[in-house]
């Protein structure tokens, strides 16, 4: 069964994500990959803010906030947690 791709901005808290892709360009791509945002990695929705902007997410036992207009850049497949 194939799977679809989503944007971490579109996730939900308790979302479990498999990273497939990471379009975002220059300094921050780099410090994101440093962080450990890259594909086949697992990343775990943590909190949204009130508003939805920024979000926090679990990488490699890091916590890390992030923009929506940066999060609307990195895409993965759900892999588990509430999925509604």
């Amino acid at each position: 069964m194939p799977t679809t791709s989503v944007r971490l901005s579109d996730t939900k808290t308790g979302n479990r994500v498999r990273l497939v892709r990471i379009d975002v360009q220059g300094v921050l791509r780099r410090r994101l990959l440093d962080l450990g945002f890259v594909p086949g990695n697992v990343v775990e929705v943590l909190q949204k803010s009130p508003l939805g902007d920024p979000i926090a997410f679990r990488v490699n036992n890091t916590t890390i906030a992030l923009r929506q207009e940066e999060s609307s850049l990195i895409f993965g497949e759900l892999i588990g947690g509430d999925r509604s």
